[in-house]
This record gives C-alpha cells, structure tokens and sequence, in this order.
C-alpha cells in the first residue's frame, strides 16, 4: 500500500472573527531606528500588531520554511473562516507559493471589529477543511493511475492547523468534535465517489492563543488519539513572537526537521569599515543530514556541540567552524538536502545567502573530543537553490576495503575469521515454502524466526581468539554446538554432560588449556588459574541460553555440580601448587649453579691457554739465539680435570670474593710455585733446615724439632 503521510497535504485554518482584531499586546517601538532626532519632536508611541497579524505572519513563515525544503509533494490549503469559509489557494502545484498566499491573504484584509461576533465562527472553515483533505492532488491521482485496477491502495492522509482563539476548554472539545463527525460524513460521501478519497488519518492540531498579558483559559493538551481516524492536540500559546516560536518548533516536527548552527562568520560592521566581527546563522534542513554522525558515536563531539531541543525529539544544533572557498572542487559526498535560514530578514543570513548563490561555498569544520577537527559538511547552491552536502568522513566505498587481517585500526588482528564464516554458514537464509506454525497455533513469521535464530547464537559469541578459551578447545565444541538450540533432546542432554565430564578429567590429569599469553609477561595464569578462567566463561554461555528449555537448566545443573569440589580436590590442588612452586624454585637454583659453573670452567680454560702461548714464544726466542743453551724440558699442560676446584662457598659470594679468586687463580698459572710454600706446613716454612740437619736436629711436625 502506497501511503502518503500527513505531511501530504496541510491544511491552515485562520480565524477571522472581530476579536481576532485584537492587540497581542507586545509593542514594537516603530521610532527606534532614527538618528538623528530634531529636538521638541515627540518621538511616535510605539504600535502593537492584532491578533490575526501574528496568526498569519506565524503560519506565513511555516509555509515559507516548507516550501523552501520541500518545493514539491508538500502541499498547503489556506482557509479563512469568519461568516463563512474563504478557501484562498487549491492543491495544484501552481497554487504553492508564497506570492499567491500573500495576495490572497491582502484581498481579505484584517478582520472588522464592528462586525457581529454571533455571525461569526471557526466551524465554518473546520468543515471547509475536511472537505478539502477528501480531494485528490495531482500526486494522489498520478499513483492511482498507475496502480489502474489497484487504485484504493493509494493512502489519504492530512494535517489540519487551526489558530484561534478559544473561549474555554470545552469549546475546544466542541471543535474536536464537530471535526469528527464532519470526517464521519465526507467519508460516507467520498466512498460514492470517482473523484474524492476517503480520509484514512487526519491530525488535528489546535493553537489557542492569546494576547501578552493575559491569563489563558485554554489548557495545553499531548496528542491523543480521539477515534481511529482523528488525533487532537492542542497548544495554548501567547502571541507575538511566542506564537511565531511555537509554529517554527512545529514545523520541525510535522517534516522531520533538524537545525545546523553556522558560526564564526566574519562580517565588516556598518560603523567600522576597518573591523569585523563573527556571526551565527542557523539553518533548518531535513534530519537526514545528521544521520552519520549518529551513527558514528556522539562521543567524538564535545559536550557544547551537541544538545536536544526540550520541545522536538531531533537534534536542534550543530556547531560548526565555516572555511570560505572559491575553488569549484569536488568532495565525496553522501546527501545533499534544501537549507532554509531561520531569521531570513537577518543581515547575516542576507550576506551569507547571497556569497552562496554568487557560486562560492563554504565547508563546515566539526570539532571533536581529542582536538582535532573534520570537514564534514558543505554549503553550495545548484540551480538558484542552495543544498547542506554531507561530505564523507570516514573511508570511501569506491575504495577498496581494507583486509581484516589487519585488523581496526592496526591493533586487533587475532579475529576468529574462520569461526566467523563457519557462523555465516549456519545461518544462512533460504526460500520459506511451508508454512508453520507456533506451539500457540499462530503463524510463524519467517523473517521473525531467522532473527530470533540470529539472536540465539550472538548470545555470547566473542569476536577474538584471545578472549576466549572454550571457543578454542575442541573439547567444547559438542556443548557449544548444540546449547544455542531453542530446544535439546535427551542426546543432546547427555552429550553435554559427557562434555563437562571430559573437562572434569582433563582438569584432574592437569592437562594444558590453550591460554593466550598475548600482551602477559611470564608463563602466564598457573594452570588451576587457567581452568578456573575457562569454567567461568562454559558458565557464561550456557546461563545465557537457561531460559530456552528445562533441559537447558539440567546442563546447567551439570557443570554447577561437577564445579563444587569436594575437600579432599581442593586440598589435592593446594599441594599441587606447593609442588610447583617448589619446582620453580628448585629450577631456578639448578640454573643458577649451571651458569656459575660455566662460567669458571670458562676462566680456567681461558687462563691455560694464555699461559700456553706465554710458554711458546719464549721457546721460540731462546731458539733463534745461536748460543743459547737448549732449553729445560717443558712442563706438559695440566688437563682441565687436573686443576684445583675452586672450593664453592656455602651461602651468597659477594662480587669481592668471585674476582679475588678469579685474580688469583690466574697468577697461579704464570710463575713456578715457590719451594718452600708447597713444602709448607699449614702456610709456615722452615728455614735453614740444612744448618739444622748439620747440628743432628731434625724437624718434626708443626715445626718442632726434637734432638736425635
């Protein structure tokens, strides 16, 4: 069914009544603006305007706005209603401007105080208002062509506004219901007809206002629905530039509307030519406009950028940093969409409206959180129409995309891509042929079902290898396969509990689980860390899909009850980790022995060598003397196993002690030991032992001697 919204077809109903002639009671002062003042002039009072003057400027500025955005599809009816009903334009499209509605509205004039109130009523042109909603446009007609024998599936839908001034509440109830019955009759009188349509859903809104000052006896009231044709709200609003306020919140929410701010603008002032100053001009386009950076997070904007009008669900402001540009370039751009400036008559929107129509454009800065700024928006004018373009911020689909082995942004690059594509499989949507239907005897929707499918197995589907363990064993992928079913039969019941039982028994012979170690320094998590951390994540999937069935609940009972340890388990693993610990340690020592030990044996081969080399040249330098005696018979090297151990001292060496060694193990290998030290005596020699032997005495141990 082609359906055409409300915002099709609008219809303004203008009272024209004699109190409709009254002041709104907000002064204008009209002699402001004179200079130069000759002195003894009374200046002139300042002047109100009637209540039909702030009616129809108000509605004016409505239609101007639409029709600015929306030149075509979005259709306007003027009714002035007084004695009778004034239809001043139809629904052709020659009839939709502002010049025809202005001139029709200057033919009736403003409403005659003098006139009988009792001849007058707003009833004449709510009733007006319904019969014109039931003709067809030329856009209604040209889809009922096309659809020739399908032609009542083209939709009638309308808004009807009525500014008025009501009495009091129930009068406004008098109003919702003369419109009722009056959509009532006309829909009787359309279904008769070839050249009439049936009102399928009429808004009615209603604006009571009232002069400044004064208290209303109208109260404001939401939307509600009164039948399923008609909905009434109504809006008590003050006149003057309240009423003007309340049309423009209006119109932003009849056509999806939002508002973009354009500031710091440069402009010369008047009064100095030399200097300038930064302006704002705001700008009402269709919400559309925003709809990328909604989509891209709102946390890269910074908090003044962005607030929510409290009268209008659509975003009400952007901030933006306006760049002039002259040079006709091309930018990737997403959407263009018709701008209207909110304060035409302001100079700043004149000069800005007139340097875009002059062929320039201006590209429009967005701040973000971090700093750093984005074109993401551009002005320029087409045709005599000037066009918001969405520029694009992000990359380009023209280019090619970049591989997810990569990874986002360079730094996740462990997706699980082969998981992934065996999900897409799984899930793939096929032709629905044979109905089915609920256990309720409803039918089953197909496109429902895929998604409820869909939902199932996202519950818990983690996207990186890293953050899961059970994902990555194979011992877990009978479980995993079939706890996303919305139903398990009693296979599939022991099937999971034999899977939970494997991980028991795994647990118990302390195999190893594939942890990712990635971004951890160590060995990482110890291994009842490791099962611990995988028992609390098969937890997770399984709670997520506990409501499907009580078969579900049964798994679930399972695992809990294979995951409460008795006693004695738990005491079992706390030795199980004294052992480790006690190995590590154990280890640790043994490594350090070994690197101590090399490193000596290192010294001492590297001492025997060097003294190797010593004992060579000068044998090869007592050769080439020709005179030389022939040299004594050379010590042979002492085989590394013959050499002193070096006595390891029990507890810690200070650095001191490792190089005093060192030091002296080296020079021990470079001279002959003295005689008399390795004759020695716990490090004491005798001397002049031959002068002793002379003289019959003899040395006994710890050099005493004792006369033979």
């Amino acid at each position: 069914m082609k359906i055409f919204s409300e915002s099709h077809k609008t219809v303004f109903v203008v009272d024209h009544c004699p109190y409709m002639a009254e002041s709104c009671r907000q002064h204008v002062e009209f002699d402001m603006l004179v200079k130069n003042r000759t002195q003894g002039i009374i200046p002139l009072a300042p002047i109100s305007k009637s209540l039909w003057t702030c009616s129809v400027e108000s509605s004016m500025e409505y239609c101007r706005i639409m029709y600015d955005i929306f030149p075509f599809k979005k259709l306007v009816n003027f009714i002035v209603s007084d004695s009778g009903a004034h239809v001043l334009n139809s629904w052709t499209q020659e009839d939709q401007n502002l010049q025809e509605l202005m001139a029709a509205l200057a033919a009736v004039g403003p409403p005659n105080p003098r006139a009988d109130p009792e001849c007058c009523s707003i009833l004449h042109g709510l009733v007006a208002a319904v019969e014109t909603l039931c003709k067809i446009t030329e856009y209604q007609h040209e889809a009922r062509t096309l659809l020739m024998e399908n032609a009542e599936r083209v939709g009638n839908r309308g808004r009807i506004i009525c500014i008025t001034n009501a009495k009091s509440d129930s009068h406004v109830r008098m109003l919702e219901d003369c419109v009722q019955e009056t959509i009532h009759e006309h829909n009787k009188l359309a279904a008769n007809s070839d050249h009439l349509m049936q009102i399928q859903k009429c808004e009615l809104v209603l604006i009571h206002t009232y002069p400044v000052g004064e208290d209303s006896l109208v109260s404001d009231r939401p939307k509600k629905e009164l039948s399923p044709v008609l909905t009434s709200e109504v809006h008590s609003v003050r006149a003057g530039r309240h009423l003007a306020t309340k049309l423009n919140i209006l119109v932003q929410q009849h056509f999806d509307l939002a508002s973009t701010t354009i500031t710091n603008i440069p402009m010369k002032e008047e009064q100095h030519a030399n200097t300038s100053a930064n302006y704002d001009v705001e700008l009402l386009h269709h919400k559309d406009a925003h709809v990328d950076f909604l989509k891209s997070g709102l946390n890269e904007l910074s908090e003044q950028d962005f607030f929510f009008s409290f009268n209008c669900g659509t975003i009400s402001l952007y901030s933006f940093k306006s760049v002039f540009s002259s040079i006709s370039e091309l930018h990737y751009c997403t959407g263009a969409y018709r701008i209207s400036p909110v304060d035409v008559n302001s100079r700043p929107s004149s000069c800005l409206t007139n340097f875009l129509l002059n062929g320039r454009s201006v590209l429009l800065e967005q701040p973000r959180k971090s700093g750093s700024k984005v074109i993401s928006h551009m002005l320029s004018s087409h045709g005599g129409e000037i066009f918001l373009h969405v520029l694009s911020s992000s990359r380009s689909i023209l280019e090619d995309p970049p591989s997810i082995s990569e990874g986002c942004g360079g730094r996740v690059t462990d997706y699980r891509i082969t998981d992934f594509g065996e999900f897409m499989r799984e899930n793939r949507l096929t032709p629905f042929l044979d109905p089915r239907y609920k256990i309720d005897g409803s039918l089953e929707v197909p496109l429902e079902r895929a998604k409820d499918q869909l939902e199932k197995h996202t519950r818990y589907w983690p996207m990186i290898i890293s953050q899961t363990t059970i994902f990555n064993m194979q011992a877990v992928v009978p479980l995993a396969s079939v706890i996303v079913k919305e139903s398990l039969t009693e296979e599939d019941v022991l099937n999971c509990q034999k899977t939970i039982y494997n991980l028991v028994d795994m647990e118990r012979k302390n195999d190893p689980l594939p942890i990712s170690t990635v971004g951890t320094r160590g060995k990482g998590p110890k291994r009842d860390e490791q099962y611990r951390i995988m028992w609390n994540e098969l937890e997770t999937l399984v709670r997520a899909h506990i409501n499907n069935s009580e078969k579900h609940q049964r798994v679930l009972e399972c695992l809990m009850a294979c995951r409460s340890k008795p006693p004695e388990e738990e005491e079992r693993k706390k030795r199980g980790r004294k052992r480790e610990d006690k190995e590590d340690k154990s280890e640790k020592a043994v490594k350090d022995y070994e690197q101590e030990k090399s490193w000596q044996d290192s010294e001492r081969l590297k001492g025997i060598l060097e003294r190797g080399k010593e004992e060579l040249a000068e044998a090869e330098i007592i050769k080439d003397s020709p005179d030389s005696p022939e040299p004594p018979n050379k010590k042979p090297l002492v085989e590394m196993d013959e050499t002193p151990q070096v006595e390891k001292s029990k507890g810690p060496v200070s650095l001191l002690s490792l190089w005093s060694n060192r030091i002296n193990t080296a020079n021990s290998r470079k001279h002959q030991e003295f005689a008399g030290r390795l004759n020695s005596v716990n490090n004491r020699a005798e001397l002049y032992q031959h002068l002793k032997e002379e003289n019959g005495m003899e040395t006994t141990e710890n050099g005493k001697a004792s006369r033979q």
